[in-house]
């Protein structure tokens, strides 16, 4: 281990020194010119800027795939600003895919701007992407490989100096490094590397040895074509392999017989975000948006950088002075003299702003760690890029709509009555049909059948990929939702999945692939004979309807399949109810309350009595009320529904209440209808304001006996416990006051006046009418 600590040692030593000036280019050794560098490493491409400008190639290698030499020119458009990756794609399945991400402080991006920026030929040497997407993906993962262990480059030459913190000891010995002679940095790094690849091969890696072999195909055609004044920019791990002398003909057996596919390449915007490790991307960083800082920052990086904290958490209303800025850049400088550091690094940087502007709260700081530290900066690429069809007309209604792709999550609230509105909605739920998730419905946002919707939105640079793959079903977005939907139709193994996709289907505005779902829909549901599936499938429908008037969309083949689905609902439901067991009960009784909703919102047929389905409902509520078969929980929801109808009068209800609170009735089963009746929404209410169920209620429950109570007291107390804490109370003070106090025609419940007030319900009319969209009532 001799070697390789001594070779550690002189990397962090020649890294931190000060030198002289560089020396000229015709001082340079001869030979192409190695630069080894960390992937996203600001120092590395500060260095690497340094060592061009004083070499003055004639050409410059990067690593990346070899198909990128074609995109290396756009890299001169203004327009094309990092982070940016190469996204390459397998032509026949767009789905296998791989990125290369470039950060404005990432060294090859570095090398590639200086290079298009001067005419220099740039060439990309690494693997082929069509020879990576084609490899089996297992080839390289595993802790071991061909009996190697895994090594961390970064971590062996930390511990080698002595240090436990790798990305501590790179910083000390890169990132934060003073002015320097900038080819030194690179030699004493190539030096450490040969060590580490002398002791462990590959390390774990042995993929590495095929890029490696392409690598140096690459430099030897490279010196053919410019000479020995060739620059190579790529990881500090190569740099031993290319330096190392083989034949062509070894390297060619190294490449030969490799699997191959036709693959597209092209630059998509990335995200800081998508550059921390955590992301999964295996050369990621911990903090890109510190490491980003660093690179921008022309001077006081420091300094800077606290006055950007001190901005994003006055923004978020936390109290932050200038004395505080000032007080937290003292205490960095502090700690890192403390901790014998050359320039206060993220660590101390953190420190300090946790104790000074953060107040010792980790609260704000993990603000400042998600904002700054990592960052959601989002790349932009230029119209000039190679893009599938799909995606520049995705580009197209991006800009039309002016709905701008952001890598921070935002919620969009969308008024469907205005038309670049309504677009914006046709156009996220076609992405979400084609399986590009942009955003989704905001929970809770969203009013069901308005004129209102609801998104929260965060582009991914994966979503590239989705739409690559979309690109087989059509060149436009609605062409291609089109085509999806109408694939998934027909292949839909359940009506349940058919509606939602019908449902879908008219938020799209997709009115070309309607008929296809209608025809599967009704196919489907002729053949379903399961009520509980049609149950499921009535709501989707009835929405559907909603939005697709909403929207101005003919629903009207829609809507004969909903009504037929309500006959056949109302034909079936009452011998699906008998004899179910609790768990069932439950389940049905959700499906009641949800066909009871949807029956409500459906339109009714022409040439039809428009009370004929209302009043068909509530006959089958009426067989569910009375039926001894039918569990407790559905018959109370019955009459609980009827009477919220006014189709069953108070005399009545209070009978029916009395037959299933009766002695004869066991504890358990009364119970259950009681949770019925004054479960869920209102039921409180229902009690407060009726005196003679409230009564019957409380009879049957002083009546229960003891030995029986303790078998009813979980369910009772799920029933009352759902209720607001007033409801409660009200009913708590109802109880205690006896007989008469709920209230009646002569006793006058507290809180509430005797008679309806008209005049002042009126009241309320305008503000309905200007939610509504309509004219007031004169």
């Amino acid at each position: 281990m001799t070697a390789l600590a001594t070779a550690s040692a002189t990397a962090s030593a020649t890294a931190s020194a000060t030198a002289p000036a560089a020396a000229e280019p015709a001082g340079r050794p001869p030979g192409p010119l190695l630069l080894g560098v960390r992937h996203h490493g600001p120092g590395s491409a500060r260095g690497v800027l340094a060592a061009l400008d004083a070499a003055r190639p004639d050409a410059v290698l990067i690593e990346g795939p070899a198909e990128a030499d074609a995109l290396a020119a756009l890299a001169a458009d203004p327009e094309l600003r990092p982070p940016v990756a190469l996204l390459a794609h397998a032509v026949d399945d767009p789905g296998r895919a791989a990125f290369w991400p470039f950060a404005a402080f990432s060294p090859e991006w570095a090398a590639l701007r200086w290079a298009v920026g001067r005419g220099v030929p740039v060439r990309f040497v690494d693997l082929p992407a069509s020879h990576t997407l084609a490899a089996d993906p297992t080839w390289d993962d595993g802790e071991e490989a061909d009996g190697a262990a895994r090594v961390d480059p970064l971590a062996e030459l930390a511990r080698a100096a002595g240090h436990e913190d790798p990305e501590q000891w790179w910083e000390d010995a890169v990132e934060l490094r003073g002015d320097t002679d900038p080819l030194a940095p690179f030699a004493a790094l190539a030096d450490a590397m040969t060590a580490l690849r002398e002791r462990y091969g590959h390390g774990g890696h042995p993929r590495d040895l095929v890029r490696e072999a392409h690598m140096r195909l690459g430099l030897r055609a490279a010196r053919k074509e410019f000479g020995d004044a060739v620059a190579v920019v790529c990881g500090a791990w190569h740099v031993p392999a290319l330096a190392r002398r083989t034949t062509v003909t070894a390297d060619r057996a190294l490449l030969k017989g490799l699997p191959k596919v036709k693959a597209e390449l092209t630059w998509v915007p990335w995200t800081h975000r998508r550059l921390a490790r955590r992301s999964g991307y295996g050369a990621g960083i911990e903090s890109p948006g510190w490491y980003g800082h660093l690179y921008a920052a022309p001077d006081r990086p420091v300094e800077r950088w606290m006055t950007k904290v001190a901005g994003l958490l006055r923004e978020a209303d936390h109290p932050v002075s200038s004395a505080h800025v000032i007080e937290a850049v003292r205490l960095a400088e502090a700690l890192a003299a403390l901790r014998g550091r050359p320039r206060p690094g993220l660590a101390e940087t953190t420190d300090a702003v946790r104790a000074v502007l953060c107040e010792g709260s980790d609260v704000p700081l993990a603000l400042v760690r998600d904002r700054l530290v990592v960052g959601d900066v989002l790349g932009e690429v230029p119209a000039a890029a190679p893009a599938v069809p799909l995606q520049r007309d995705l580009n197209r209604l991006q800009r039309s709509l002016r709905l701008k792709p952001e890598a921070a999550e935002r919620e969009l609230d969308l008024d469907l009555r205005g038309g670049t509105d309504a677009a914006r909605s046709r156009l996220l739920h076609r992405l979400r049909l084609l399986g590009v998730d942009w955003g989704g419905p905001a929970a809770g946002r969203t009013g069901t059948g308005t004129f209102r919707e609801s998104w929260r939105l965060r582009w991914q640079p994966e979503l590239h990929v989705r739409v690559a793959e979309a690109g087989v079903w059509g060149t436009t977005v609605e062409a291609a939702a089109t085509a999806r939907t109408a694939s998934r139709a027909l292949a839909a193994d359940s009506l349940g999945e058919i509606t939602a996709l019908a449902e879908t289907c008219l938020l799209a505005g997709l009115a070309d692939a309607l008929p296809t779902v209608l025809g599967a829909l009704a196919d489907r549901a002729a053949l379903d004979t399961d009520v509980a599936h049609l149950a499921d499938a009535l709501p989707a429908l009835a929405r559907a309807l909603r939005y697709g008037d909403v929207r101005g969309t003919d629903t009207g083949a829609l809507a004969d399949v909903a009504a037929g689905l309500a006959e056949r609902i109302c034909v079936g439901l009452p011998p699906a109810c008998a004899h179910l067991d609790t768990d069932a009960a439950a389940r049905m009784r959700d499906r009641v309350d949800a066909v009871h909703i949807a029956l409500a919102l459906l339109p009714t047929p022409r040439a039809t009595d428009p009370d004929a389905l209302a009043s068909r409902w509530a006959g089958v509520l009426r067989r569910l009320a009375g039926a001894e078969r039918v569990a407790g929980l559905l018959r109370g929801r019955a009459v609980r529904i009827l009477r919220d109808e006014g189709r069953l009068g108070d005399d009545e209800t209070a009978r029916l209440m009395g037959l299933a609170l009766s002695t004869g009735t066991a504890p358990a089963d009364a119970a259950d209808w009681i949770d019925g009746f004054v479960g869920g929404a209102g039921g409180g209410l229902l009690l407060v304001h009726d005196e003679r169920l409230l009564a019957l209620v409380d009879g049957w429950l002083t009546g229960v006996p003891a030995e029986a109570f303790p078998d009813v007291l979980p369910l009772l107390r799920r029933t009352f416990g759902a209720y607001e804490p007033g409801v409660r109370r009200t009913l708590g003070e109802l109880v205690a006051r006896g007989p008469g106090a709920a209230g009646g025609p002569d006793v006058p419940v507290p809180g509430f006046a005797a008679a309806l007030d008209g005049e002042r319900a009126d009241g309320v009319l305008p503000l309905l009418a200007l939610v509504l969209g309509t004219e007031a009532p004169a």
